[in-house]
């Protein structure tokens, strides 16, 4: 799982410089599962972030979340789960296999002012207290930097 702190920083040629931010302060949210189901995909292995984005990905938004995805402007407390799961083949069926992680992306413009407004954290398998982010979110950052124009945030809402 160290390997999710630095992928994105070793796909961008040059990792934007931030401060760090404290992940931990970015709690697992229970419920999660109750929220708006955005999207589902698949990352197969041939794909270039299967190292570690291979699996299943279900992505949750509370409501404040969903009403920044309408809208493109997020506001406190607005937060995104993404679910990765791994996949088995079967019976000509892909089906969902054990959690490898819960990423949780976190809205508060003050709080996480040099990482775009965002926290990052995840957490390890099933667990809702072994956190994976080592660098305060930077790596993520990194590679949220690419959506910069849709708040850093990768998902779409279909209606």
């Amino acid at each position: 799982m160290k390997k999710f702190a630095l992928i994105c920083t070793t796909i961008v040629a040059a990792p934007l410089m931030v401060l760090a931010v404290t992940s931990d302060s970015v709690a697992y949210p229970d419920d999660y599962r109750s929220w708006t189901h955005v999207k589902s995909m698949v990352i197969h292995p041939d794909h270039g972030l299967a190292d570690p984005f291979e699996g299943i990905h279900h992505i949750y938004a509370n409501d404040a979340a969903l009403a920044g995805l309408e809208s493109n402007k997020y506001l406190d407390g607005a937060t995104l789960v993404f679910d990765l799961l791994s996949q088995e083949q079967g019976g000509g069926a892909t089906q969902e296999g054990e959690r490898k992680f819960v990423g949780v992306m976190e809205y508060d413009a003050k709080h996480y002012a040099a990482t775009g407004g965002w926290g990052f954290e995840v957490f390890a398998g099933n667990s809702k207290t072994e956190r994976v982010v080592e660098d305060g979110g930077e790596s993520c950052f990194a590679c949220h930097q690419a959506v910069k124009e849709d708040t850093y945030v990768f998902s779409k809402y279909r209606q």
